[in-house]
């Protein structure tokens, strides 16, 4: 297989570990070892790296690489982020799981149906995940994806629909949806108490 079409973030190779060429690696997959499950894992600029080696440890996991072969080689990959294609995850899961990269590119809609932007990425910053939206053409609103901010994910027909006042995006009692005059885009919306709930 050639360089992903589609590609997940799989991992991101951190520092060497040892003389021999292993490094410790970050992975996002659910069970750290399954890594090794997936075949080549590439980097943004194409190049293929396959584990011959893979072992846990505390929480990232020891990797050797076909070809890294001593501590120097194993420096210079510090940071490279990996990945697969989308075709090669399986889609099995439960059916409130979703991957990252099938959430970025959704429309996001409010409770009456009506368009309000688009999620550009999630994040993660240990607390439960996080949905980066535009919101009038305005990046970085920060949405919990939470049930009770993100009822309904529709993969199929390309939305998420969030309820405003859950996802901290009005101020107001009445819960009325919100305005693209409403938005400060220097603001932070308010989560609510269970913003670090997982779906």
């Amino acid at each position: 297989m050639s360089k992903p079409q589609n590609p997940v973030q799989m991992a991101v190779i951190g520092a060497a570990h040892g003389i021999k060429g292993e490094l410790r690696v970050k992975t996002f997959t659910g069970e750290p070892l399954a890594l090794a499950d997936y075949g080549p894992l590439y980097a943004r600029d194409g190049r293929a790296f396959q584990i011959i080696d893979i072992r846990p440890a505390n929480t990232v996991v020891v990797v050797r690489f076909k070809g890294i072969a001593d501590r120097n080689a194993a420096e210079a990959l510090a940071g490279t982020e990996l990945f697969v294609d989308r075709s090669m995850l399986p889609d099995d899961g439960e059916e409130d799981e979703f991957y990252h990269a099938d959430l970025v590119g959704l429309e996001v809609r409010d409770d009456t149906g009506a368009a309000l932007g688009k999620v550009v990425a999630v994040h993660n910053f240990g607390g439960g995940d996080i949905l980066d939206v535009t919101l009038g053409g305005r990046k970085g609103v920060l949405i919990p994806f939470t049930q009770a901010a993100v009822p309904d994910v529709s993969i199929a027909e390309g939305f998420v629909r969030v309820d405003p006042a859950a996802a901290g995006l009005v101020d107001d009692e009445d819960g009325d949806a919100p305005r693209e005059e409403d938005f400060d885009p220097k603001g932070r919306p308010r989560g609510p108490s269970d913003a670090g709930g997982n779906r």
